[in-house]
Formats: structure tokens, C-alpha cells, sequence
């Protein structure tokens, strides 16, 4: 059940109940420790005091009532002589009382009766009608006791004194600790409700208005840290929202291009060689939306976590080579030349489908960014322990400011020159870190080169089955190729 006023009012209760444990701690210590002490004092001073009067106290009975009166003014105490009559069954008389009125009270004292049966002074704390007593009892060789009684007023009044202060300093500090307590969880309150107020802000989707705290404590930390969390969630909303608006316009102009040609089809009375470039138009379409669809998909898988890669051995030059031959009858067809210069022996550890997919990846960036004309290389080295394949065109190259950028989804310089979704540099950095390594802009300006960093290691006994049979089913004669250097 929720308390009323929430933390503050439980911050407030349990500063309360420290206070007051901590008090009632100190009152059961101090207070019966004081008594006893007090008790204690006014018992020795008794036992001091009628000791050294019982060495000189006499034989004769008869004067022993005036002995107990002098003695009772020297220690400002009651004394009462007892005449011993048993010790084995311990029994005595009262023969002599300091006090006029009866003796009858003292008649089997507890105390005087201990002395006796031990033969040494006793002591103790007494209860009569009128109060407490400190008692004293000091045998007097074998035929007499003396007890001396002094009352515990004054003593008992100072215990009482201090535990009414205490009492009321107790008192004092627990409405003071409920004020403060009230007052400062207030203030904590206070802030966590704003910080409240934020996460139910973020919670609605409003990333706007920062999260405010100068306390440089646990809360203000807190509230930093909900502001630097402020702050990523509306970077990712903002990715979020031109993610899909980026992918609703790559999927809408290709469908919608498929619409108009699909109505000229039907509509229209068209010879055969217009009606097949149609049909060759709409199959590009078809296959933009399947590289997009593929795309988007292990875009999602990464996000998600759920997209694998295999670690394994893999011949950098062989995927070169494969490259070369996959695409160098693209680039001749645009007048471009696409050639390979690798090192001997650069293995590196990677999944061989990934890798290839990055590589075709860089090779159609560099041949989209690159004029008639010109060429585009593909390198393969080995730094230390990394492999490296980098791509280089003689293109326009890249502005500094936007080295990163091209990097983000969707991504298009000045606007949308590029052709394609955006994707490929976006996926091929994801999947090269899913491998342990990287896709980096290695140049500002011409050449520009784009590397695939992974890491290294030495080439196996054979080559790899897989890219074999990859190379065997993506061969294609090129001229645009050329034989490794």
C-alpha cells in the first residue's frame, strides 16, 4: 500500500525513526547507567563511613542508642544497632535506632541478615513506605551488627531530573527531524518528480525539452544521464522517421514505375521492341525492389542481433579475383576499367559470403562515382596483424564533412546523386564489424578508396571450397579484368 506523500513521507518516518532510535539508545544507556552509578556512590561512601565507626563501636549495650544517634549525624544516615541472636540461623534484635519512631521496618533486614550469615559487610538497594534506601550492614565482632540506611531522594531526583531533559530533548529533536525530514524529502521529491515529469515526456514521444538538474549528487547525475538518453532517443526517432521515409520513397518509385508501365502495357498499342524494352525496364524495377527488400532485411537482422557470421580462413586476392570477374563486364559497359593488384598470401578471418558482398559492394560505389573513362582498383595488403582489400576510383572524391555520413542509411551526396537505396556502405560497415573489423574513407580527395579492414591470418592448407565454387559460377570473361599483379 502506498503510503500518503510517498518518498517524502517515508524519507521523513524513517529519518524519525533513526532519531529516535538513536535517543532511546542513549536514554536506556544513560539514564539506568546514572541511577547505578549514583547508587553506587552513595553505598560506598556508607560502607567507608561505617567501617571506620564500627571498629570503635562498644561493647556495652547500654550506650549504644546514644553511639547510633552520634553516628547517624556523622553520616547523615539512619543507624541501627542489632544484638546477634543466632548466626547459624541467622536472628537478631534491634537494640538501639537512630530513628525515634519504630524500629519495626528494619526488624529482618535483608541486609543486616546477610552481614551476619557471611561475617563481612553486605550491601543493597531497600524499598520502605516512605522510599528507596541504600542500606549498609557491618558486623561488629559476633554479638552485633550495624546498619546504616541513608534515603535515595536526592539521588533518584537527579536520575529524574535527567530523564525528564532527556525526555524532552528527545521530544524536540524527533519534531525537529520530521520538519527537516519533511523539508529536505521535499526537495528530493521534488526533483524526482521532474525528472517524473521528463521519462513520461520522453514516454510520449516529446524529446524537445531538456532535462534540467544542478544537484551534484546521485539525483543530478541521474537526471544527466536521462538527458544524455533524452538526447540518443531523439537521434534515433529522427533516424527512425527518415529510415522510413527514405524506405517508403525507394519502395514507391520503383512500384510506381512498374504502375505506369504496366498501364502503357495494357493500354496502349505497342510494336514488339517497345513493348520488350517495357518488360526489360520493369525487370530492373523487380530487381531494385529485390535488392532493397534484401537489404532492408539484414539491415533488421543486425538491428536485431539475429544476423550470423561465420568465422573461417579467407583468401583476400582469390575474393579480388572474384570481384574482377563478377564485375568487370559492368564497368566495361560504362567505359570504365576495373583491375586488381594484390599482395601474395593476405588471408584473413571472416565470413567468405559477407566479405564478397562488401566487396561488391565498395566495387559499385566507386563504378557509380566514377566517370567514363577512368578506373577503379582493387587492392589487397596485409598491416601487422589486419588484411586489408581497399577499393580506389579516380572519382571527384568525398568533402571532408560528410566522410561519416555517407556511412547513415539512405544516405546521397548533394541531394541524390547517387543511384541504388543508400544501403551498401551502411551494410557493409555493420557486417564488417560483425567480423571483427571495418569499413573506413581512407582519402578526402582524388583517388578516393574505401578500405575493408579484418584480421589477419595465415593461409590454410587448401584453398576455400566455398569461393572456388563462388569464382566458378560468377566467371565471367572480361576484358576488363586483368591477371593479379
Amino acid at each position: 500500500m502506498r503510503l500518503p506523500g510517498g518518498i517524502r513521507t517515508r524519507i521523513a518516518i524513517v529519518l524519525v525513526g533513526i532519531v529516535a532510535g538513536a535517543l532511546g539508545t542513549a536514554y536506556l544507556i544513560v539514564v539506568p547507567s546514572l541511577e547505578r552509578r549514583l547508587v553506587d556512590a552513595r553505598l560506598d561512601q556508607l560502607e567507608d563511613t561505617g567501617t571506620s565507626l564500627a571498629r570503635s563501636f562498644p561493647q556495652d549495650r547500654l550506650v549504644w542508642q546514644d553511639r547510633v544517634e552520634a553516628y547517624a549525624v556523622v553520616t547523615n544516615a539512619r543507624v541501627v544497632a542489632f544484638d546477634v541472636l543466632s548466626k547459624n540461623q541467622p536472628a537478631l534484635a534491634v537494640v538501639a535506632d537512630s530513628r525515634t519512631r519504630s524500629s519495626r521496618d528494619v526488624a529482618e533486614d535483608p541486609v543486616a541478615l546477610r552481614a551476619l550469615a557471611s561475617g563481612t559487610p553486605a550491601r543493597g538497594r531497600v524499598v520502605h513506605a516512605d522510599g528507596e534506601y541504600a542500606a549498609v550492614a557491618i558486623p561488629v565482632g559476633t554479638q552485633a551488627v550495624l546498619l546504616f540506611q541513608a534515603p535515595l531522594a536526592d539521588s533518584l531526583a537527579t536520575v529524574r531530573l535527567v530523564r525528564e531533559r532527556l525526555l524532552l530533548a528527545t521530544a524536540f529533536a524527533l519534531v525537529l527531524a520530521l520538519v527537516l525530514g519533511l523539508t529536505a524529502a521535499g526537495m528530493l521529491a521534488n526533483r524526482l518528480l521532474r525528472l517524473e515529469a521528463a521519462a513520461e515526456r520522453i514516454a510520449a514521444g516529446d524529446f524537445d525539452a531538456p532535462i534540467v538538474d544542478y544537484g551534484d549528487d546521485e539525483i543530478g547525475e541521474l537526471a544527466r544521464a536521462f538527458d544524455r538518453m533524452r538526447v540518443q532517443l531523439a537521434q534515433l526517432d529522427n533516424a527512425r522517421k527518415e529510415f522510413v521515409a527514405n524506405a517508403s520513397h525507394e519502395l514507391r518509385t520503383p512500384l510506381f514505375s512498374l504502375g505506369g508501365f504496366l498501364e502503357l502495357l495494357a493500354d496502349e498499342e505497342l510494336d514488339e521492341e517497345t513493348r520488350n524494352g517495357f518488360i526489360e525496364t520493369m525487370r530492373g524495377q523487380v530487381e531494385r525492389l529485390a535488392r532493397l527488400s534484401v537489404d532492408l532485411l539484414d539491415l533488421s537482422r543486425v538491428d536485431a542481433g539475429q544476423l550470423r557470421v561465420a568465422s573461417e580462413p579467407i583468401d583476400l586476392g582469390a575474393v579480388a579475383q572474384a570481384l574482377a570477374e563478377e564485375l568487370g563486364h559492368l564497368a566495361a559497359s560504362a567505359g570504365q576499367t576495373l583491375r586488381t593488384r594484390t599482395d601474395r598470401d593476405v588471408w584473413c578471418v571472416g565470413d567468405e559470403a559477407r566479405v564478397l558482398q562488401i566487396g561488391r559492394a565498395l566495387v559499385t560505389n566507386a563504378m557509380t562515382h566514377t566517370p567514363a573513362g577512368t578506373g577503379v582498383v582493387v587492392k589487397v595488403t596485409r598491416r601487422g596483424e589486419r588484411s586489408e582489400l581497399a577499393v580506389e576510383d579516380d572519382g571527384p572524391g568525398i568533402p571532408t564533412t560528410e566522410r561519416e555520413a555517407i556511412f547513415a542509411r539512405f544516405y546521397r551526396i548533394d541531394g541524390g546523386k547517387a543511384s541504388g537505396s543508400g544501403l551498401g556502405l551502411a551494410i557493409a560497415r555493420e557486417l564488417a564489424r560483425l567480423m571483427g573489423g571495418d569499413v573506413r574513407l581512407d582519402s578526402e580527395r582524388d583517388p578516393t578508396v574505401f578500405t575493408l579492414d579484418l584480421p589477419a591470418t595465415s593461409s590454410p592448407a587448401a584453398p576455400s571450397a566455398a569461393l572456388a565454387a563462388f569464382s566458378r559460377e560468377n566467371a565471367v570473361p572480361s576484358a576488363a579484368s586483368v591477371p593479379r599483379a
